[in-house]
């Protein structure tokens, strides 16, 4: 059975910097538990505890919570109120749709004398004859009983009809308990039959014998298929015979469906787990070095040759909710890898790239994954030339044509600063008209004194 234990508690109080000594309120509500214990321990100073759609049986382990005012333990298997009398400032107690039948058991709520509100609605005493009368004359502090304010008249009222009430109580209530009896008895039953059937499934299984021979092998793994469609049909049906047969609210049959759920649950775990573990690994490399393109996780992507920036873009379209801590991008000077939750993406690239120059990036809008790779050849272009003319007299017409083109127009650079050579100034030009002939630089001569 599931229990309160403290990574449990420490996790559900968050708000306190998961310190639990002095925890003043937490909510275990849906935890699953069946137990209630060690908060009597480890929160002394609890004044709201939130128990309620769990599975616990029995109010226990909460007397020495005496800061304790509000305890919720709605929606559970409790069947008597008791182990609350150490509760001293307890003044809200919902106890609503639980299996309280036991209704006398309320007189231990006479010890706390500022119990203001309590909840019973949904249990079975509530059906009782004189149910309301009996709980009201019982607990004078009370002032509301199932959210319904008790009036002075109603009390003095049910006072004077309270010998009667309490036996009629009584009667109801043996009545109530020889029914419980028979209900206990016929949960067990049904729990003995089904672990008897499941001991016999057990040992059918273990009783066939592992096959030896090449030919039983052979058999054995053309029948897997035929066997595993007969095990989920097996499956369906026991399934439809859980649901339809028709059996009492109770505790046991409200714990019996949990612990069914919860064992359809771990079946299908371990199926899961098997044939994650059967699964072969993705061939990524061939085992002659050759990579080859794998799209495991079957996304849309687009390869776009950016030949101006001499570069390469991917463009996969990864789910845009999708963490990105989810996501490994690996570039590899020939080919591009992408992890998408374990599964890989595998793209050849058309040109070698540098690995150390890429960057990887996340669209805000798309979510998708955009990977710039620079290619690993440098692509020289050749400078343009831009007369003078063109530069003062047209420079708005040279603007209108580069909005035009979409081109972006470039500054240039003083030649002289270039950290390579310019390939283009290899044939030496022609001497320009007009400068006449080259003038020789006259020899210095040095003046020799006498």
């Amino acid at each position: 059975f599931l229990s309160v234990t403290e990574d449990l508690v420490r996790r559900r109080a968050e708000h306190n910097n998961c310190e639990i000594f002095s925890l003043e309120e937490i909510s275990l509500h849906q935890q699953e538990i069946e137990k209630l214990e060690h908060l009597d321990k480890w929160c002394r100073d609890l004044k709201i505890l939130y128990l309620q759609n769990n599975l616990i049986p029995k109010i226990e382990n909460v007397g020495k919570l005496k800061k304790l005012e509000y305890l919720n333990v709605a929606l559970n298997n409790i069947e008597r109120i008791e182990n609350l009398e150490g509760c001293e400032e307890l003044t809200k107690l919902d106890l609503t749709a639980n299996f309280i039948g036991e209704l006398s058991s309320i007189e231990s709520l006479k010890c706390n004398i500022h119990l203001k509100e309590l909840f019973l609605v949904g249990n079975p005493c509530t059906e009782f004859e004189g149910y309301r009368e009996f709980v009201v004359a019982t607990l004078h502090q009370l002032k509301y009983l199932d959210s319904k304010e008790i009036e002075r008249s109603e009390r003095i009222k049910a006072l004077q009809n309270y010998p009667e009430v309490k036996w009629k109580i009584r009667e109801q209530e043996r009545a109530y308990l020889l029914k419980r009896a028979r209900e206990k008895e016929e949960a067990q039953r049904r729990m003995q039959e089904r672990k008897d059937k499941k001991q016999k499934q057990m040992d059918s299984k273990l009783g066939f014998d592992s096959p030896d021979s090449p030919q039983e092998k052979l058999s054995q793994a053309e029948g897997d298929g035929e066997q595993e469609r007969c095990r989920t049909a097996e499956n369906d049906e026991e399934d439809r015979r859980f649901w339809e047969e028709p059996t009492p609210y109770t505790p046991e049959s409200r714990l019996e469906t949990h612990r069914y759920i919860e064992e359809k649950r771990r079946a299908k775990d371990n199926i899961r787990e098997s044939k994650k573990r059967e699964k072969p690994p993705w061939t990524l490399v061939t085992a002659e070095g050759k990579v080859l393109n794998v799209n495991v996780p079957k996304l849309q992507f687009s390869l776009k040759d950016d030949e101006e920036n001499n570069q390469i873009i991917l463009d996969l379209a990864v789910y845009r909710h999708l963490d990105t801590s989810l996501l490994d991008v690996d570039v590899q000077p020939t080919y591009i890898r992408v992890l998408v939750k374990g599964k890989p993406f595998q793209l050849v690239l058309p040109e070698e790239v540098k690995p150390d120059s890429s960057s990887a990036k996340r669209s805000q809008t798309t979510g998708h994954l955009v990977v710039t790779m620079p290619k690993a050849k440098e692509i020289i272009l050749a400078k343009q030339k831009v007369s003078a003319s063109i530069k003062h007299s047209d420079c708005s017409t040279q603007e209108k044509n580069t909005r035009r083109s979409g081109r972006v127009e470039k500054l240039e650079v003083d030649p002289s600063k270039y950290s390579f050579p310019d390939v283009t100034k290899i044939i030496q030009e022609k001497e320009r008209t007009g400068q006449g002939p080259i003038k020789l630089q006259p020899q210095k001569v040095t003046e020799v004194k006498k």
